[in-house]
């Protein structure tokens, strides 16, 4: 049973680190980026919650965030397969 444990740990840690990873480089792309100054400066004049950039951002980082949690049940996982029997 513990093998079977950390198998799924591992798995678990490697894909949602993986994928944490991915999503929060994607995240901060469009931040690191000017992008096009006409939709820029449409942007500006928006609410900072009505940003489309800004609304993206925060779905990309909480997705990020989730990912994150997936490969820390990964750990915990991991821990309570070694533990066992």
């Amino acid at each position: 049973m513990g093998f079977l444990l950390v198998g799924c740990g591992l798995t678990a840690l490697t894909i949602g680190a993986w994928r944490g990873y991915a999503l929060a480089r994607e995240a901060l792309a469009p931040l690191v980026h000017a992008g096009d100054p006409t939709r820029s400066a449409i942007e500006a004049a928006r609410p900072v919650h009505a940003r489309f950039r800004v609304r993206l951002f925060a779905r990309r980082v909480a997705i990020a965030a989730g990912w994150l949690v997936v490969a820390l049940y990964g750990l915990y996982l991991i821990q309570a397969g070694s533990v066992a029997p």
